[in-house]
């Protein structure tokens, strides 16, 4: 998955799979596309140091002032237009990064995601999907175009939390695993988070959250098709659970174990007396031949 929508302050860096889970490169890769070290000019030249350039954006540009040196400079361009790029080896830029064959190269490609995010306290979400920019304005990304069968969005969640870990805590979806049918489609995950302290024996407290969550999948058949991909959707309770950890004292332990000695003598001996009454009275009448 090439894309994690985020205007927040984040962490998250990605590990490349091939099809059997295995490391491709060991080597943790930020999230977003590789930085291009040296754009191009108009007539698809590297640049060298201190030459004069500017790329043509292919009739996308806002002014006469304005350059794409790079593919993606390129795309954003044609995304701000709500124009489709539908053959990207046409473009002189993304032909000389060899974006078409780096997307084919990578289609049974999976990856290893983590880290966190920094969000406000709001509704949002956050999803993982192929390309930047994906569906804005209703247009399809070449990546996906590109793609043949589809864009698989089976995935595995080894763990996620809303907050700092405490005692007791339960995350729903740590170790959630989910495989895609037949057709591709949208992964929804809708979470509540609720805002929880947690107050240890020594009065330090942890703000933190606890949340539930349900599923739904969104076939890709239908029309308009959804997008492909695993959306996070979170909103917030305006509940908060407050949890506090006390310690009993020693007196307080000892009135409960006499209690509970108490208690197995005062069932003991109601035990006892059923016995004996019964025996007693069961002899009687076996004394009075009732029972012969």
């Amino acid at each position: 998955m090439e894309h994690l929508l985020m205007t927040f302050r984040h962490d998250i860096e990605k590990i490349r799979l091939d099809a059997h889970g295995n490391v491709i490169e060991a080597r943790k890769v930020s999230i977003g596309g590789a930085k291009i070290e040296r754009p191009l000019q108009k007539h698809g030249g590297r640049l060298d140091k201190g030459e004069q350039y500017c790329g043509t954006c292919y009739g996308a540009e806002e002014s006469d002032e304005q350059c794409c040196n790079s593919c993606e400079e390129v795309r954003e361009a044609y995304k701000k237009k709500g124009w489709a790029l539908t053959n990207p080896d046409l473009i002189d830029q993304c032909a000389r990064e060899d974006f078409v064959e780096r997307v084919k190269t990578q289609q049974d490609e999976g990856c290893n995601v983590h880290g966190f995010l920094d969000v406000s306290k709001v509704a949002g979400n956050f999803h993982f999907a192929p390309g930047k920019g994906f569906y804005e304005s209703n247009i399809d990304v070449p990546e996906l175009s590109l793609l043949e069968g589809g864009f698989n969005i089976t995935h595995k969640i080894n763990k996620l939390s809303f907050g700092t870990e405490f005692p007791g805590v339960v995350n729903p979806l740590d170790g959630a695993q989910w495989t895609q049918p037949a057709s591709d489609g949208t992964y929804q995950y809708f979470i509540k988070v609720v805002p929880t302290i947690y107050t240890d024996i020594r009065g330090h407290n942890i703000h933190s959250n606890q949340f539930s969550v349900t599923e739904h999948f969104r076939d890709g058949n239908v029309r308009p098709k959804p997008q492909p991909g695993v959306f996070f959707f979170y909103d917030f309770s305006p509940i908060k659970v407050i949890f506090t950890e006390e310690s009993r004292s020693l007196l307080h332990y000892l009135t409960n174990l006499c209690a509970i000695v108490g208690g197995v003598f005062t069932v003991s001996g109601i035990i006892d007396s059923f016995i004996y009454h019964g025996q007693k009275a069961l002899k009687k009448k076996m004394e009075l031949g009732k029972y012969r």
